[in-house]
């Protein structure tokens, strides 16, 4: 395989695993599935060196039920809260994964073209290299999912699977 991933210099992204979120998933797959295969993801990364990073959503104020992630971040995963669709805006993420010479993000969650695609252009436009995993997300409409995994992801890295990442992990 040409387009290998380096663990050490690379971090799993995962967006909005929370059970409000996660209630909304419908297509093409609903959150079950996203989270199972995120989970396989981080649990690849961690054994091979390479940071996790659960992301969440949260407003400030606001503290609706089914906010937490459904799973705990583990010791040396890097948990960060955004307060707007994307990762990046307002968060240190950048600074982080610089700080641990990061260059290459793998990007999963929910939803694909809400949190996801956002996170993915501000981490196109600071340079990094992309992997996104489509069959570890979901959103409202299959449409929606489908426009964002064939027209705008492709433009921004590689679009693949989760056993094509589990594949690239050197």
């Amino acid at each position: 395989m040409t387009d290998m991933i380096n663990p050490p210099t690379a971090a799993l992204v995962t967006i909005d695993l929370q059970a409000r979120i996660l209630e909304s998933a419908k297509a093409p797959r609903d959150g079950a599935e996203v989270v199972e295969r995120s989970r396989r993801l981080a649990e690849e990364f961690r054994a091979r060196g390479g940071l996790v990073v659960p992301v969440r959503a949260h407003r400030p104020g606001e503290q609706p039920p089914g906010s937490e992630l459904v799973d705990e971040p583990q010791p040396g995963d890097l948990l960060i809260t955004k307060h707007t669709w994307g990762a990046f805006h307002e968060t240190g993420l950048d600074d982080e994964l610089r700080a641990r010479g990061i260059d290459t993000l793998v990007i999963t969650g929910i939803a694909t073209n809400f949190g996801v695609e956002q996170t993915a252009r501000i981490a196109d436009e600071l340079g990094y290299r992309l992997f996104l995993a489509e069959d570890a997300m979901a959103n409202l409409k299959a449409e929606w999912h489908r426009f964002a995994v064939e027209v705008i992801f492709p433009a921004l890295g590689t679009v693949c699977s989760t056993d094509e990442v589990i594949a690239r992990l050197g």
